[in-house]
This record gives structure tokens, C-alpha cells and sequence, in this order.
């Protein structure tokens, strides 16, 4: 077996507001006292509210790291090291993916390569001739993606040897998420990492031989050029073919026992304490104490991390390993939010970091980051009531809603990394539209001085947050309200400028799966603040959901949709259908907003594509959801994934969905079938619960079972409004929150008989805390309620 190429990264695995950060502690504070800094400052003081900014936003060395490793893997520069194309120019090709939807795929339309997209075109003409498969796969915000474009794809010799000698398919990751799952195991089986852009070559019947990632165009050093590999492949498929079949076909036997899970006969599910309490030590042993985060660097946001040590927290509450997960995930989320992984000047968050104090990012930023970190810190708000926490969830929803939103209500996918510096630029950098010079900062606040002792001012940097405001202001003797205003100020001054720049690519893709992810986003920040307008902007999103990525007719939910250069929502001319990860976000997220707006039909949609769901891939065998339809003929593995990664397991986020809706239903099916599930995973879950924590979370709400929190009252009403905000405001993992408004002819009233025998007390509206079903006696006031639900 030939073991080709390196990882880039591994597939596993990141305005005002920030003023109000709380104090900053660790090694910067220790090393560089409010003193210190004083006594250092440049002579001649400007004003002292702007002098301030030299010390709430300080900056990096260089922001382009040359390489480094990390776990074995070797990580390159991010700077790319060529020129592009010249954008006047006609271009000289073009090819069939010039018909494509996906902006990854129309980034290669010119390429001089008879590219195909995935699907039976492709494979028919593979058969017919005879040619070994190129796969290439990446998305349209990938930095290394675009370097082996323009490096190998856009040149003409390497161009003729792909179209003469082999079918050459180029798959989009993020539309094709079954096919990049398939053949990322094999790579990562074969080479000893992954990620992309992944390079296979398959048989005509779709079977890999070989695979890698990234390959330069020809060779560097002891590194194996494409070229290189192109004609080592072609020579061994003429010369050593039943070789390369023979060993690609046992890899794939080994995969297909490798990746089976399955409840074996008699298993039970494990201890749901055992469990979390072995999660809890694996994540502590990999704390990083000074800046947080659970690994050195290149250093991830992991919110499946974060959201398991508060839910750990909250069942732990009177013991020190609950105290340090709570001190765990609240210094990991402030160091997130001062650092530079924090867009401080136009909000969201970036993919990653690539150093361990979260100062200089790699500047793309997903759509799936910020649906579940906006998740993670209103969560943080809730359980520590420190207003940043907060304040950085509607920072995120910002971002979110000014430059991730369509017309339409849908949430695109991503925002590149990579810019033009200028218009004038024929070559796009890393980070170019986020960058400042020290001469820039100088120029747009001229009556700053920049504090620069260590003279690292050189080249680009990345602000981030060094002091609190609070520090800051006492410092220098104005108000907190007074510096904020003009930390505020000369923000809104960079962002000015920065939007004269040169945009990065914005993947307008609408993908189900990350649109359910933000929904919740929405929903839970929404209902937690009391923002009306938050949880408008929530309906907005599954009213879109609805309207174009579900199939009324086929009762299924659609994978994609696009924007179209008119700027409406336009489909594929052959629809992706949904795989598990589309209907278990999409459910996820419906569950939110029905607890947030207890608007019935939400519920009731989210029942329906459950229903769905579980005919279409749920193992009626070995129990768990396969990621894909398993009767695929074009897919050779059916895997269930075994990884809260970049994003949660669709099986762990299944487990909780299931809870949650017997709870509201009162489906009897649904209240086994979480059990099934995760006691599928049960080998797992026992060795290694840190690779499922967002799993370990459902196993945990199955132990601890969920309580039924009932809210009798009018739907308008203050004293009804009360005791829900009540319930909003604390984080109970395991409770779901129903509002019975006396029609009994309604949904919830049909299907869960007891709501029929609760009622308001007095004629006021009425709470009831109830666990399977037995209600605990009724309160009327909001801080009775708090006492019994932190009981």
C-alpha cells in the first residue's frame, strides 16, 4: 500500500461588548503590571481616554507562523507562497463544473482539468474506459485547498495527465458530506492522518488504492510532487493493477469490521456517573491551565467540550470536580473571547487558534462555530451571570445576522480566509481583511500612542483584549461608560476601514444540518435574554428550513440550496437529500425554538422529521443511525459516526432529541430507543467518553432522567411570562418546558393526558415541576420556582 502526502489538519479537530470583559488573568497580567506599563509608555501623552486603547488591544510578532508540529502531524505556514491569476483575464478553460451550484466546485471551473462532479456520468465513463478515479475533495473556504488549485490544477502539464490518464471527480465536502466521510476513513487508515483537500484514486467500481492530502505540484526535498505520484499511479495500475486492487480491497474489509457499532446481545448501557465522571478526568488531563483549551496549539474552540463541563457542573454542583469544570469552561470562554480568535472589530469567531493563547487565528469563519459557540456562552451566562458571557453571544448572532444571512431567512456556510490585500492585488493572503500595520492603527487613531516595549509591532497583527475595562479605566481615571464609549468609537473606525477592503469568498451555500445548528443559536439566546427580535430572526430560519430544504411531495428534508446571482434561493438541478446529520440538527433546532416560543407547529415538525428520520437510517439491527442511506449503492462503507468533533456525533445529538420529544409527545417508542442507541456506543463510552462528549451528556440526562417543567397561563400574560424567564434563565440539562394554555383540544393536550389535571392556581399562572410525570406541588412565584428547580 502507497502512503502519500501529509495532513493540513486533522478531520477532528474553534461592540461594545467586549468592554465588558472581566479582569484578565494569567502569565500577560503577571509579566506586565498596570505599572509597569505606565512607567514604559511613550513620552508625550495623548488624550487619556484613547491612550487607553494601547493597553485594552494589544498585538503579534508576525502573523505568519513559518511550520510547526503538533501530535505528529506537520502543520505548514499559512502564508501562501505564489501568485494568482490575473482576474482580468477571459478564461482559457472551462469546464463541466461551470453547471455546478457549489462555489467550491465553480472555483475549479477553469481549471485546465476535465474535472466531473460525483455521480454516475463520472463513474459510467470510468467503467467504459477503463481509468483509475481522481477524487479530490475540500470546500470553498480552505486555505490549502486553494493553494493546490493554484498550484497543481491550474497547470497545464499536470492538467494533462489527470483528463488523459484518469476520470477526475471534484466533490464539495460540505455538499457531499457521505462520500468525504467514506474515503477520509480510508486515508486516515492508510496514511496515519487526513484532511484537506484529500486526494484518493479509486477503481472504476469506486474503490480506493491510494490515498493522501495535499501534494505541492512536483517535488520538494523528500516530498513527493503530484506529478510525481501521478505517474508513479499510472505506471503501477498498467504494471502491478491486481496488486493495487488486491490491497485497496482488504483495507476496505478491515474498515467495514473496523467501523461497525452495534448493540452486542444482553449489553446494557453503562453508568451514567462512571461515565461522566471518566469524561471529566480525560478533558481535565488535557487542560491547558494558563489560556485554556484542551491541547497546546493548533488550539480549537471544541464547544462539544464546553458544554459538557457545564452540564457536569450542574450535577455536581457541592463537589471539587464539579467546581473545577465550571473554573475549566469559563476561563477557557474568556481567553476565547479577549483573544484573537474573536473578531474584536466585526464579531463572530474564527475557525481556530494557531498559537495556545488564542491570539493569532486561521481567519475563516464557519457557520457551525458560531451556531453552537453562541450556544456555549449564553450557557456560560446562565450558569456564572457574568454579563461578558452574554455580551458575546449577541456579538456572535451579530456577525451572524449582518454577513452570514440570506433574504430568504437561510444562513450561508463560511467565510474564507483568504484576501486580496488590496484591489490592486493579484494574489490573496491569509488573514488580509482582518490584519493591521502598527502605521495603520496610527493613521486611523492619531491621537493614540502605541505601546510597543518588546518592539513587536513588526509586519501584520491581530487585536485582541489584554486588560478589563474596568482595569483600564481605573488606571487612567475616566468611567467605565466613558472608555467604553471610546473603545466603541474607535472600533467602529476599523470596521469602517476594513470594509473597504477587499472581501474574503463568502460560501453562500444553505446547508440543513448548519442552519439547524444556528437555529438553536437563535433560539437559546433568544429565550435566555428575553430578545424578541433574536427569537423573530430564529422563526425566520425554520420558516426558510421549511420553504426550501423540505420536500413536501418526496417527505424529506434537502441537504442545500444556493443563492443565485439574482440573489434568490435557487436548487440543484438534481437535489441532494438530507443525510442524518440535516434531520437531527434540524430537529435539534426545532426543539429549541418550540421551548422558546411554544409555538406548537415547531414541535410538531420536529415529531414529523424524527419519524422520517428513523425510517430512513435508523439500524433496525444493531441499533444507532447510519450517517447516510445505507442502501447506497455508491457508497462502500455505512458508518455511524463515533466522534463529537468540529461538530457533535448526529447519533449523540439524536440520543437528546429522543429524550426530549417522548418528554413532550409522550411517544412510548421514543423512550427506549435513546437507551438502544447509546448503549450501541457502549465500547466507547466506556474507554474513551472524551471522543463522544456531547454523548456523554445524553447518557448522563438518561441517568438522571428529564424533568417536565409546565408553565399553566395564558400565552400573553406578564405573570406567565415571568415564570417562563424564570426557567430561561437558569441552565437545567435535563428538562424540557411546555406551556399548557387550557385548550384542551390542542396538540400537547391530546398526547399528554396529565396536562388535562394542572392547573392555574388562584388565577394566576402556575408552575408544576414534574419527573415522569409525578408533579411536585404547584408554585406561583418566579422565586419559588428558581428554589424548586435548583433543588
Amino acid at each position: 500500500m502507497l502512503r502519500l502526502g501529509f495532513a493540513w489538519s486533522t478531520s477532528s479537530a474553534t461592540t461594545k461588548h467586549i468592554a465588558q470583559a472581566r479582569l484578565f488573568t494569567g502569565s500577560l497580567l503577571r509579566k506586565n503590571s498596570p505599572r509597569t506599563l505606565y512607567n514604559n509608555r511613550c513620552s508625550g501623552l495623548p488624550k487619556v481616554a484613547l491612550r487607553a486603547l494601547s493597553i485594552l488591544i494589544s498585538f503579534t510578532t508576525d502573523l505568519f507562523y513559518d511550520c510547526f508540529r503538533s501530535s505528529g502531524v506537520i502543520f505548514f505556514s499559512m502564508a501562501s507562497g505564489s501568485d494568482g491569476p490575473d482576474r482580468s483575464k477571459t478564461p482559457k478553460h472551462t469546464n463541466r463544473l461551470s453547471k455546478e451550484k457549489s462555489s467550491y466546485l465553480l472555483q475549479h471551473a477553469h481549471n485546465p482539468v476535465d474535472w466531473y462532479p460525483w455521480g454516475q456520468e463520472a463513474f459510467d465513463k470510468a467503467k467504459s474506459e477503463d481509468k483509475p478515479i481522481f477524487l479530490s475533495v475540500g470546500y470553498s473556504t480552505c486555505h490549502w485547498c486553494h493553494v493546490m488549485e493554484r498550484e497543481s490544477f491550474e497547470d497545464e502539464e499536470i492538467g494533462k495527465i489527470l483528463s488523459k490518464n484518469f476520470v477526475c471527480i471534484k466533490v464539495d465536502r460540505e455538499e457531499r458530506p457521505d462520500v468525504d466521510k467514506v474515503y477520509m476513513t480510508f486515508v486516515q487508515a492508510t496514511s496515519g492522518g487526513g484532511g484537506w483537500p484529500m486526494s484518493v484514486w479509486l477503481t472504476p467500481e469506486l474503490k480506493p488504492f491510494i490515498g493522501g492530502t495535499y501534494f505541492p505540484p512536483r517535488d520538494s526535498g523528500r516530498r513527493s510532487g503530484l506529478k510525481t505520484v501521478l505517474l508513479r499511479i499510472i505506471e503501477q495500475w498498467q504494471s502491478n493493477r491486481e496488486t493495487l486492487e488486491s490491497s485497496g480491497e482488504r483495507v476496505l474489509e478491515t474498515l467495514r469490521k473496523g467501523t461497525e457499532i452495534s448493540a452486542s446481545p444482553g449489553e446494557t448501557l453503562p453508568s451514567g456517573p462512571d461515565v461522566a465522571n471518566r469524561c471529566y478526568q480525560q478533558l481535565a488531563h488535557s487542560y491547558e491551565e494558563e489560556y485554556g483549551g484542551f491541547r497546546e496549539a493548533p488550539k480549537f474552540p471544541s464547544p462539544v467540550n464546553l458544554m459538557f463541563l457545564m452540564s457536569f457542573w450542574a450535577v455536581n454542583r457541592a463537589s471539587s470536580e464539579g467546581a473545577e469544570a465550571l473554573r475549566m469552561v469559563l476561563h477557557t470562554l474568556r481567553m476565547m473571547a479577549l483573544g484573537g480568535i474573536h473578531d474584536h472589530v466585526a464579531q463572530g469567531f474564527h475557525r481556530y487558534s494557531t498559537d495556545s493563547s488564542w491570539h493569532v487565528p486561521h481567519f475563516e469563519k464557519m457557520l457551525y462555530d458560531q451556531g453552537q459557540l453562541s450556544v456555549a456562552y449564553i450557557t456560560a451566562y446562565q450558569v456564572s451571570g457574568e454579563r461578558l458571557f452574554a455580551d458575546v453571544a449577541r456579538d456572535v448572532l451579530l456577525y451572524v445576522s449582518r454577513d452570514l444571512s440570506d433574504m430568504s431567512g437561510g444562513f450561508y456556510s463560511a467565510e474564507d480566509a483568504d484576501s486580496f490585500p488590496t484591489v490592486e492585488s493579484i494574489e490573496k493572503r491569509e488573514g488580509a481583511f482582518c490584519v493591521w500595520t502598527a502605521g495603520e492603527i496610527r493613521e486611523l487613531l492619531p491621537d493614540i500612542v502605541i505601546y510597543d516595549p518588546h518592539g513587536e509591532l513588526q509586519g501584520q497583527n491581530v487585536l485582541i483584549v489584554r486588560y478589563s475595562v474596568e482595569l483600564t479605566a481605573a488606571h487612567f481615571g475616566i468611567s467605565v461608560d466613558r472608555l467604553s464609549e471610546l473603545l466603541s468609537d474607535a472600533r467602529a473606525k476599523l470596521a469602517e476601514v476594513r470594509r473597504a477592503r477587499p472581501p474574503p469568498h463568502l460560501d453562500t451555500k444553505m446547508l440543513a444540518s448548519w442552519n439547524g445548528l444556528m437555529l438553536s443559536g437563535f433560539a437559546r439566546v433568544g429565550a435566555v435574554l428575553g430578545d424578541k427580535a433574536l427569537l423573530e430572526r430564529a422563526e425566520r430560519a425554520a420558516c426558510f428550513l421549511q420553504e426550501h430544504l423540505w420536500d413536501e411531495e418526496g417527505q424529506r428534508i434537502l441537504h442545500s440550496c444556493y443563492r443565485g446571482d439574482n440573489m434568490e434561493v435557487e436548487q440543484a438541478a438534481s437535489p441532494i437529500a438530507g443525510f442524518l446529520d440535516d434531520y437531527t440538527f434540524v430537529v435539534c433546532g426545532l426543539l429549541d425554538l418550540f421551548e422558546a416560543t411554544q409555538r406548537v407547529h415547531w414541535l410538531q415538525w420536529a415529531e414529523e422529521l424524527q419519524l422520517r428520520q428513523d425510517q430512513l437510517f435508523w439500524d433496525s439491527q444493531g441499533s444507532g443511525y447510519f450517517c447516510s442511506d445505507p442502501s447506497d449503492p455508491t457508497l462502500l462503507l455505512a458508518l455511524k459516526q463515533d466522534q463529537d468533533g468540529a461538530e457533535p456525533s448526529a447519533n449523540s445529538v439524536s440520543a437528546m432529541n429522543l429524550l426530549r420529544l417522548s418528554h413532550l409527545t409522550g411517544r412510548q417508542d421514543w423512550i427506549q430507543r435513546p437507551q438502544q442507541l447509546l448503549t450501541a456506543f457502549s465500547d466507547r463510552l466506556i474507554k474513551v467518553p472524551v471522543a463522544l462528549p456531547d454523548m456523554v451528556r445524553s447518557v448522563m440526562a438518561q441517568h438522571y432522567t428529564l424533568k417536565q417543567i409546565v408553565i399553566c397561563g395564558q400565552p400573553d400574560a406578564e405573570d406567565t411570562a415571568s415564570l417562563i424567564s424564570c426557567v430561561n434563565s437558569l441552565f437545567l440539562p435535563h428538562k424540557v418546558l411546555m406551556l399548557a394554555d387550557g385548550n384542551t383540544e390542542g396538540f400537547l393536550y391530546q398526547r399528554l393526558p396529565i396536562l388535562s389535571t394542572l392547573v392555574s392556581q388562584d388565577g394566576k399562572a402556575t408552575a408544576y415541576v414534574c419527573e415522569n410525570f409525578a408533579c411536585a406541588l404547584p408554585v406561583t412565584c418566579p422565586q419559588e420556582l428558581r428554589r424548586l428547580l435548583l433543588e
